[in-house]
């Protein structure tokens, strides 16, 4: 999808699925994604397989053509982040994740970083999304860590901010995304974890919700994991969802 990046804008595509590869081994990892279509869904590398398996992880990806999504959420001082953004985007992924809580700075240093490395290898820039609020935390968390202000207007409020400073897109609930999309308006992609197809038993997501509602809310990109990896077949529960998101857009 990295040909609906053109001139340092975003083009919203249609509604996509990210699967998430929380598991820990290569040959885990790579079990999934060559069981999968790599060429109609994205990979999510999170903390866990990236901590596990590094840079190698997104290389058996991409040399089953598949696309990256690396998920580290980087936040720390725009220097730090600067130089990270810029050895993942030489990784070739598609793209990335980043908290808005990192201020304008930072947010605008990966920007900058991410655009000059793509530059440098002459391939496309990744796409940066910006972590607004995550979607394992609710009013009471925000009110344990001393946020007092309403969640929606806390992550309208850094959503806004990360646009400003670069972002393409926002990480945010399938809750939130309708007033994000409402407020903002549509040059920005938005990507929705706590996507569930059915309860989950052992769940830490507190905001949820199902594929068809998510992409009704205004979502772009839709990241699963175990509702689609504990199935008895994750392609076939892939190929529902995809036809679920394909029946949305007719």
């Amino acid at each position: 999808m990295n040909d609906e990046i053109h001139a340092g804008k975003v083009r919203r595509f249609g509604p996509a699925l990210a699967v998430a590869l929380d598991v820990t081994t290569l040959a885990e990892a790579e079990a999934i994604v060559t069981r999968l279509p790599a060429g109609e869904v994205m990979f999510k590398v999170g903390k866990q397989l990236f901590v596990a398996q590094g840079p190698a992880a997104v290389s058996m990806i991409r040399g089953h053509g598949g696309s990256a999504l690396l998920d580290l959420k980087f936040f720390d001082i725009p220097h730090t982040v600067e130089r990270a953004v810029a050895e993942a985007t030489r990784l070739g992924v598609w793209g990335m994740t980043l908290h808005a809580l990192g201020g304008g700075r930072m947010l605008a240093a990966a920007r900058k970083a991410a655009d000059a490395a793509a530059a440098e290898l002459g391939i496309p820039a990744p796409v940066l999304f910006a972590v607004t609020i995550p979607t394992s935390m609710d009013a009471a968390t925000l009110k344990e860590i001393g946020i007092t202000t309403p969640l929606e207007v806390s992550v309208l409020h850094l959503a806004d901010l990360a646009l400003k400073a670069g972002a393409d897109g926002i990480v945010a609930s399938p809750l939130e995304a309708a007033v994000l999309r409402k407020a903002l308006g549509n040059d920005f992609l938005i990507m929705t974890p706590g996507i569930r197809t059915s309860p989950q038993p052992d769940d830490d997501q507190k905001r949820v919700a199902t594929p068809l509602e998510a992409v009704s809310a205004g979502a772009d990109l839709l990241v699963m994991g175990r509702s689609i990896l504990r199935t008895p077949d994750p392609a076939a529960a892939v190929r529902e969802v995809l036809a679920q998101l394909g029946n949305s857009m007719s």
